[in-house]
């Protein structure tokens, strides 16, 4: 099972424009047309697989929010980091 994050640890590491909710982190992106976050939506669903970490993607007229969290450890790991740093670069 992968560790979890010490709560230090997690506010060193949050990737930019990230932010902590409880056992989650989370960043709503932002487009500016609804069919731009359908395609940011589908290439975040390929690095999940990429990853084998499938994150809850919510998408919204020209808004797609992204929650990440290891639920087999009960809350944020450096794979949900790396994850969210992923989604960052194809953003």
């Amino acid at each position: 099972m992968t560790e979890l994050l010490s709560d230090d640890a997690i506010a060193a590491q949050l990737p930019e424009d990230w932010e902590r909710d409880g056992d989650e982190i989370v960043r709503t992106y932002e487009f500016d047309a609804y069919l731009d976050g359908i395609g940011f939506a589908a290439g975040a669903g390929g690095l999940a697989e990429q990853h084998w970490h499938h994150p809850e993607i919510h998408i919204s007229w020209c808004e797609v929010e992204v929650r990440l969290t290891t639920h087999d450890a009960g809350g944020i790991t450096a794979k949900d980091m790396d994850l969210a740093e992923a989604l960052n670069e194809i953003y």
